[in-house]
This record gives structure tokens, C-alpha cells and sequence, in this order.
């Protein structure tokens, strides 16, 4: 059995996230897709409780195969946590793969037994960035189509139009 884990911050979860775990879906026995609780390089805008929550509504029906996890280690340490001997990662555009490059290297000093597949996102959603889906939300523009209908939701309410960038907290 072959597992393979998906690790990101999902922040939130967008459309493309859910193309990349349906197409690792078919061709890995598991998979598991790793949330990171505690980001080094970035707020996350959802509590990590909030990002699980919605990717279990967005992959609801999608794979029986598919597991999701939080964690807080290195990703070569949830990988064998999980005795996963691949890390799937996705690529939308050329500076992906330069950041992905240079994680990927990393990766292999450390765990060299564990593989890096790159899945190259579809046409239809290699623009969509969940920082450009917040940029969006932000300014009270529509991102249906972008993420799935439960985070489109969520982003109303945190983001009312005329807001220009503010959030609302949970207590407003």
C-alpha cells in the first residue's frame, strides 16, 4: 500500500487544492493531507480547527482513500509518521516549483527514502492562490468558482463588502 501525504496550510482551502487531492486520490492507496497547526512563515487567517473543518466539507464525497491530519513537525517527520513514502505536491506556476525546488532538496538530505511527485494544476485553477482568493474576498469581490461554496461563505462573513481589507473578528 502505497501512502502519500499532501502538507499545506490551506488557508483556506481553494478548488485547486481539491483538484490535487482527488487526482493524488486515484493514483495513491492513501492519501493523507497534512494541515500544518503552526505556519513559521505566515498568519493564518482560520484557526487550524476552522481550515480541518472546512477541507472535510470540500473532500465530503470525494475519496474514501483521503485522510486528514494536523501537524506540527517537519514534513519528512509526518510523512514517516504516517509510514508515507511520498509527499505529493502541487504546481500552478514556474515560482512554485522554484520554492517547491528548494524544499524538495531539503527533503531528500533528510529523507532521502521519501519521493516528491509535483501535480501540475489543470488550466481551470492554476491561477488560484489562497492568498489571491483572500486579496479577493478582502475587497467584497466573488470568489465562487474559485474555493468550495462553504469557504466562499465563510469569507462573506468575514469580509462584508465595503470592508477594504479589514476582517471582522469572530466577536464583531
Amino acid at each position: 500500500m502505497i501512502t502519500a501525504i499532501y502538507p499545506g496550510t490551506y488557508d483556506p482551502v481553494t478548488n485547486g487544492h481539491v483538484e490535487v487531492i482527488s487526482r493524488a486520490a486515484r493514483i495513491f492507496d492513501r492519501v493523507v493531507v497534512g494541515v500544518v497547526g503552526s505556519p513559521q512563515h505566515k498568519s493564518p487567517m482560520f484557526s487550524v480547527e476552522e481550515r480541518v473543518f472546512l477541507l472535510k466539507d470540500a473532500l465530503e464525497g470525494t475519496a474514501e482513500n483521503v485522510e486528514i491530519d494536523i501537524f506540527r513537525e517537519l514534513v519528512v517527520e509526518f510523512a514517516r509518521r504516517w509510514e508515507a513514502t511520498v509527499i505529493v505536491k502541487g504546481l500552478r506556476v514556474l515560482s512554485d516549483f522554484e520554492w517547491e525546488f528548494q524544499m524538495n532538496q531539503l527533503n531528500r538530505h533528510l529523507a532521502p527514502e521519501i519521493e516528491t511527485v509535483y501535480v501540475m494544476a489543470s488550466p481551470q485553477v492554476s491561477f488560484v492562490s489562497s492568498s489571491g482568493v483572500k486579496e479577493i474576498a478582502s475587497f467584497g469581490g466573488n470568489v465562487e468558482g474559485l474555493v468550495p461554496k462553504a469557504v466562499a461563505a465563510r469569507l462573506k462573513e468575514k469580509f462584508p463588502k465595503g470592508r477594504g481589507g479589514a476582517p471582522l473578528s469572530d466577536q464583531e
